[in-house]
């Protein structure tokens, strides 16, 4: 025999599957990670104490002005990402809420991850030399160049130091800086033939750029918008997609000329 229900009860019944899924969304661990602006570094001066790139074999001309890498500090890898710390992510614009496999994209325990991202940054720092070579028309293995940022992690610092090289070797080529004195901040991966590529969390960067004194920064064209949504105000975005753009854009910053804009 079947009881027929009134309205009230029957939306009752038919919440109790939704009212559960949420409590167990409540307590289950997510597939995300919690990101906020981690600590930059200025690639032409020192990092704890050391020099981040040492030159050998070729003279070196005094900088002005810094070129900042940016960073930033997320969850570990293994970390119980809930619900709630998720809305709470979303709703300020100092957190970003990002898949975990865009910030951890290798599987194993947090000892081989950690050893993954450190793989990916020595990988990182080898291109970065050989693309600022490149862009220098100077043979591999003319110079030798050591760079050292400690425990950081990841490839996200090629495009900075490959202009950290640049600056160190040539500067704007015409005895100036490619800072122009500024504070230039940005990220990026790097190729040896150049072409930049996007990264992860570059909202969260622009904020730590900002909070260390950058007045530009310097943003993979494809994140444009991602960089544009939560802009610190007096923060000057610059796309760019190859390091010799790179460059370019920064000698017409400083000679006041067309420089483009996300």
């Amino acid at each position: 025999m079947l009881t027929r229900l009134s309205r009230p009860r029957a939306l009752a019944l038919c919440a109790l599957p939704v009212l559960a899924l949420l409590g167990t969304a409540a307590l289950a661990p997510l597939p995300f990670t919690l990101a906020r602006p981690g600590m930059t570094a200025d690639v032409l001066g020192k990092e704890d104490g050391r020099p981040v790139i040492t030159v050998t074999g070729a003279e070196t001309r005094p900088t002005e002005g810094q070129l900042r890498m940016t960073t930033i500090l997320a969850t570990g890898p293994k970390a119980d990402v809930r619900i709630g710390a998720l809305i709470d992510g979303w709703f300020r614009t100092d957190r970003a809420v990002m898949p975990r496999d865009s910030v951890y994209p290798s599987r194993g325990s947090e000892k081989e991850i950690e050893q993954h991202n450190l793989d990916d940054m020595k990988q990182s720092q080898n291109v970065a030399v050989d693309a600022a070579l490149n862009y220098l028309d100077r043979e591999p293995g003319s110079v030798e160049v050591a760079v050292d940022l400690g425990d950081v992690g990841g490839p996200s610092a090629g495009l900075f130091l490959s202009l950290g090289i640049i600056d160190k070797l040539d500067g704007d080529g015409s005895g100036g800086d490619l800072t122009g004195g500024r504070t230039v901040a940005g990220t990026g991966t790097i190729t040896a033939d150049g072409k930049v590529g996007p990264v992860g969390g570059v909202s969260m960067k622009t904020q730590a750029a900002h909070r260390d004194g950058a007045s530009v920064f310097l943003v993979p064209k494809a994140e444009c918008g991602q960089a544009e949504a939560e802009r610190p105000t007096g923060l000057r975005l610059i796309p760019v997609t190859t390091l010799g753009g790179a460059v370019d854009s920064l000698k017409a910053l400083e000679k006041g000329g067309k420089v483009p804009s996300c």
